[in-house]
């Protein structure tokens, strides 16, 4: 029995080739923007030291970054008809910035959840006993935050709720202040 390989058809792409080709894109879509905000005519004049950017002008150019590296992910998730949150959620880091941000949302409930732990001894004088109290009790703590996190109608690219996205597009349009599925509400006679 020898190693069994999958054949590949001359010209066919792998599904990671062209997720690691859309990482790229948004990667130089992000440098890029960083690079238009240093200009003659722009915020930042070219060859002004790192050490002298102010918060506002590293804040432009994070800003400029970040917004760049969305947008291209936002392209991916249109043209590949995925859905827009998760793709820009999906970063191909581990750990996940979702995940790490969750368990920062914890920690002030953790100490709460462990009175018995003394915070000032390191980590490894921990015994076995408090090191498994610690992580059973963690353990819900970051489930219970990634659930909130996940089931949230607010997202990455709106900060109001998809019914409040609607009623807004609706009174636009000169409609009414209603969402698609509250017109099929019964009516009580």
């Amino acid at each position: 029995m020898g190693v069994v390989r999958k054949i590949r058809r001359i010209g066919e792409i792998s599904i990671s080739a062209i997720e690691d080709q859309w990482q790229r894109d948004a990667a130089a879509s992000a440098i890029a923007a960083m690079r238009g905000v240093i200009q003659m005519d722009g915020p930042i004049p070219p060859g002004t030291p790192v050490g002298r950017l102010s918060d506002a002008e590293l804040g432009w150019m994070f800003s400029a970054s970040l917004f760049a590296w969305i947008r291209v992910r936002s392209e991916q998730a249109i043209s590949e008809q995925l859905d827009t949150e998760q793709t820009i959620r999906l970063t191909a880091l581990d750990p996940q910035p979702w995940d790490a941000g969750c368990i920062a949302a914890i920690l002030p409930d953790l100490v709460d959840a462990c009175p018995d732990i003394d915070w000032a001894q390191p980590l490894a004088t921990w015994p076995r006993e408090t090191m498994v109290e610690f992580l059973l009790k963690a353990m819900p703590l970051i489930r219970k935050a990634m659930i909130a996190r996940d089931l949230s109608d607010k997202g990455v690219t709106r900060k109001s709720s998809a019914a409040e996205i609607a009623r807004q597009a609706n009174a636009a349009a000169g409609g009414p202040l209603m969402t698609s599925d509250e017109f099929n509400d019964e009516i009580g006679i």
